[in-house]
C-alpha cells in the first residue's frame, strides 16, 4: 500500500498559526529590516512548529530592493583544479553575504556560454562572474541594460566593458622559459591550448618572446597547440621525445597539459632527465620525484578581487570599470632545474 502523501506547509498556514498576515510572513522570510521584532518572532516560531521551509527559487524570494540574492558563476570546467579553487572562493564569499551561487562549466564552448548566461538570467541572478569561452560578448549589453551586473575573471570580454581580473600570463610564461634557459636548455618544447583562447595565446607569446631574446629560432616541431585530449597530448610528447632533435625541456602552459607531459616522461623513463615547468598549480606537485616546478597563479587573490568587484556593482557602485592583473609566481621544485644531458 502506498504511503499517504503529506503536503508541505504553506506561508498561509504560517500566517494563520502566527496570527499575522501573509504579507508579514513574506516580509520576514525576505529579511525586510522594518518588520516588528515581535511579529518576526511569532512568524519564525510558527514556521518552526510547522516545519515550514520557504521556497528558495529566485523568483519567489525577489527582495523589495529588486535583488534575489543569487549570483551565477560560469567557469571553464569546475572539475579542473583552477576552476574548482575559484568556485570555492566565490561560494564562501557569497555565503558570508547571504547569497546563493549557481554554477556551470563552459567546456570552451561559446554556445554553451550563451545558453548558460540566458538560463541564469532567467533565474533572475543579480550578477554573473564569467571565465569566458566565447569571442564576442556584445550580447551581454542587453542584459546589462536590464539590470544584471557582470564581472570577468581569467580572460577579458570582447566587445563588452566590465570589471576584469587577470593573471600575468605572458610574463609568467616568459619567466618559466628564461628559468629553463638558465639551466642550459635551448631546445624547449611548448604545449598549449587552442590559440583562440586568450590565456593560451598570452602564454605562447611569453614563450616565443623568451626564445627570441635568446636568439633561439622557433622549432615548429616542438610547438604543440590545440591538443584535444590528455591522450593526444601524451602521444604527441612521446613522439617528439623519440624524434630527431628531441627537446631537452618542456613548458606546459596549462595544468592538464603538465600532467600529460609527466605521463609521457614517465612512460619513456625520462622524468629525471628532461626538464619541465608547468603553468597553474598541480595538486601534490611537490610529492612527485622530482617535484614539479610551476608558474602558480594567485587564485585566492583573483577570486577575492573579482567577487568583491561584482558585489560592489550589485550594491550600486557606478565608478569606472577596472582591470586588475594579479602577478604569477615561479616555484622551483626540481623538474625545472634539471640540466640538459
Amino acid at each position: 500500500m502506498n504511503a499517504k502523501k503529506v503536503s508541505r506547509p504553506t506561508m498561509r498556514e504560517v500566517a494563520s498559526l502566527s496570527g499575522t498576515s501573509l504579507k508579514t510572513v513574506s516580509r520576514v522570510f525576505n529579511n525586510v529590516p522594518t518588520v516588528d521584532p515581535i511579529l518576526r518572532d511569532q512568524v519564525l516560531k510558527a514556521a518552526k512548529k510547522l516545519n515550514y521551509i520557504p521556497n528558495m527559487t529566485a523568483g519567489s524570494l525577489r527582495r523589495t530592493n529588486g535583488k534575489t540574492n543569487t549570483i551565477g558563476i560560469l567557469l571553464e570546467d569546475i572539475a579542473n583544479p583552477f576552476s574548482s579553487a575559484l568556485y570555492r572562493i566565490y561560494e564562501d564569499y557569497a555565503s558570508e553575504h547571504g547569497y546563493i551561487v549557481l554554477a556551470g562549466s563552459l567546456d570552451e564552448n561559446p554556445e554553451r556560454e550563451r545558453d548558460l548566461v540566458n538560463l541564469f538570467i532567467s533565474r533572475r541572478v543579480d550578477g554573473l562572474l564569467i571565465a569566458p569561452s566565447g569571442q564576442d560578448h556584445a550580447y551581454l549589453k542587453r542584459e546589462f541594460r536590464s539590470g544584471v551586473h557582470f564581472g570577468f575573471v581569467d580572460r577579458p570580454p570582447i566587445n563588452f566593458e566590465t570589471d576584469v581580473v587577470l593573471s600575468t600570463n605572458a610574463e609568467g610564461a616568459y619567466e618559466a622559459v628564461k628559468h629553463l634557459m638558465s639551466f642550459g636548455h635551448k631546445r624547449i618544447a611548448f604545449l598549449g591550448d587552442d590559440p583562440i583562447i586568450y590565456t593560451a595565446q598570452e602564454r605562447y607569446e611569453g614563450y616565443a618572446k623568451a626564445l627570441k631574446e635568446a636568439k633561439i629560432s622557433l622549432n615548429k616541431s616542438h610547438i604543440l597547440r590545440g591538443l584535444e585530449s590528455e591522450e593526444s597530448a601524451v602521444a604527441a610528447v612521446r613522439a617528439i621525445l623519440n624524434g630527431a632533435d628531441a627537446p631537452t625541456a618542456f613548458f606546459a602552459s596549462q595544468n592538464l597539459l603538465t600532467l600529460a607531459v609527466l605521463k609521457a616522461l614517465r612512460a619513456e623513463g625520462l622524468e629525471k632527465k628532461i626538464a619541465l615547468v608547468g603553468f597553474d598549480d598541480l595538486p601534490a606537485a611537490e610529492l612527485l620525484t622530482p617535484g614539479v616546478t610551476l608558474v602558480k597563479q594567485d587564485i585566492a587573490a583573483m577570486g577575492r578581487k573579482s567577487i568583491e568587484m561584482l558585489f560592489s556593482r550589485i550594491n550600486g557602485d557606478t565608478s569606472k570599470y577596472s582591470t586588475i592583473v594579479v602577478p604569477t609566481t615561479l616555484t622551483p621544485m626540481g623538474s625545472g632545474e634539471i640540466t640538459p644531458a
